[in-house]
């Protein structure tokens, strides 16, 4: 006895009643359903890449090594050779900025290669014709990076500030809004550098440049302030020194390379202004600009 045979699907078929009714041309019913793509559906295509990627592995993983291992290094070596009086007064969480130095230019390189490779490899045009809302793909990929960023960042962040503290037992107890600053606050601030670059990325639409410029906003303004001997140069030297990338990394753990420029939170409300004009200028050129 034959095995019945499960119905065939219907392919769309003309509506004749339409073209009775006075239509020149006979219409079809798909019968595959139309949904009005919004946010979401960017969103999803955009975390679909990011997390298909080698570079993603790659960049994170590399951060992760940098920010973990120099951070229980330098705790490990302090906690070896410093005795408890002159880690008196420390804050434990501030030996993690060094590691965060070095992974912060893992997470410049991942962002800038979220939008410019792209471009480098003609996959925007692709991504256009899918999204045609520019402004759209931009907020996607700015969200979708952001949220990763921050998320391997806080929990690397996390790690070191458990591991300083336990290490570094000589040293004072950071407060409650110590450890917000440490851990969620200058995962917040790299995350925003990482968004900058990512920005900058479409701006430029050019990998090795983005990354060039974003280098060299994040080491350039110390170092130039470090050869500025002159007298007549001192106010521009401390400006450069107080507003650097590394200096704004140690306000977060109550320590900063000088003592004026910002304090408390106002790095991350330096870095959220800056990435809100360079998103504007970004979308803007995106608009106006042929892919």
């Amino acid at each position: 006895m034959s095995t019945p045979q499960p119905p065939m699907p219907q392919a769309a078929v003309p509506d004749w009643q339409a073209v009775a009714a006075g239509s020149p041309y006979p219409t079809y019913t798909s019968p595959i359903p139309v949904v009005r793509t919004h946010l979401g559906h960017a969103i999803s295509s955009e975390w679909t890449k990011i997390r298909s990627v080698r570079s993603t592995m790659w960049t994170l993983g590399v951060f992760v090594a940098l920010v973990v291992g120099i951070g229980l290094l330098i705790a490990a070596l302090v906690s070896a050779q410093a005795s408890d009086e002159s880690l008196a007064g420390e804050n434990p969480l501030s030996f993690g900025v060094f590691g965060l130095l070095l992974g912060s230019m893992c997470i410049i390189t991942l962002g800038v290669l979220t939008t410019a490779s792209e471009y480098g490899t003609g996959m925007i045009r692709t991504t256009m014709t899918a999204c045609p809302s520019r402004a759209r793909v931009l907020a996607a990929k700015s969200i979708v990076f952001f949220a990763v960023a921050f998320t391997v960042t806080f929990a690397s962040v996390l790690l070191v500030a458990l591991a300083d503290v336990s290490l570094l037992q000589g040293a004072k107890s950071p407060s409650g809004s110590e450890w917000l600053k440490g851990t969620f606050g200058i995962s917040l601030y790299i995350a925003l550098l990482g968004l900058l670059s990512l920005l900058v990325g479409s701006i430029i639409r050019h990998s090795a440049g983005a990354i060039t410029i974003m280098i060299a906003l994040v080491l350039a303004p110390l170092v130039m302030a470090l050869f500025m001997f002159a007298d007549s140069l001192e106010s521009v030297r401390q400006a450069l020194f107080d507003y650097s990338i590394p200096s704004q990394l140690s306000v977060f753990y109550t320590h900063s390379l000088s003592n004026s420029g910002p304090t408390g939170w106002d790095p991350l409300w330096i870095a959220l202004g800056v990435t809100a004009v360079a998103f504007a200028v970004a979308v803007s050129l995106l608009q106006s600009r042929d892919v």
